[in-house]
């Protein structure tokens, strides 16, 4: 499993880890019943202290999302993806909200808003196919 860690972000490391399993979960990339690499392995892979990892592990167990298989590690739970799904969506609508406030404390107009994001969507949505969008 690949994470991408930002140490100089405000969002404890932990938390950034949770929210990658989190993530992870509602894209369909971590599946119920997918085992996650141990504390120790995890910890080795991304160069990080097994305490912040077992401290995620736990996090994650406490929002029942993986649960622990006696002698063989933290496994996604089958019941995990609405949760996660909310999680992904609560996330997102909370980075739009922001972006939108910033925005209109800066001027814009709900038409120029709309444009913009028609605009980037459709620039995400192709780089997401393979394709450069042109103006």
């Amino acid at each position: 499993m690949f994470f991408s860690i930002d140490s100089t972000s405000d969002v404890a490391i932990y938390e950034q880890i949770v929210r990658q399993v989190k993530l992870a979960v509602a894209d369909g990339t971590l599946v119920g019943g997918q085992m996650l690499p141990s504390v120790r392995q995890l910890s080795r892979d991304i160069a990080l202290n097994p305490n912040t990892i077992a401290r995620a592990y736990r996090e994650l167990q406490a929002q029942e999302i993986l649960k622990p298989l006696r002698g063989q590690g933290m496994v996604v739970r089958r019941d995990a993806i609405d949760r996660c799904t909310a999680a992904r969506n609560s996330l997102v609508a909370d980075a739009v909200r922001r972006a939108l406030s910033d925005a209109i404390s800066g001027g814009m107009t709900a038409d120029q808003l709309r444009s913009l994001f028609e605009s980037e969507l459709q620039i995400l949505q192709a780089q997401s196919n393979g394709r450069v969008p042109h103006d």
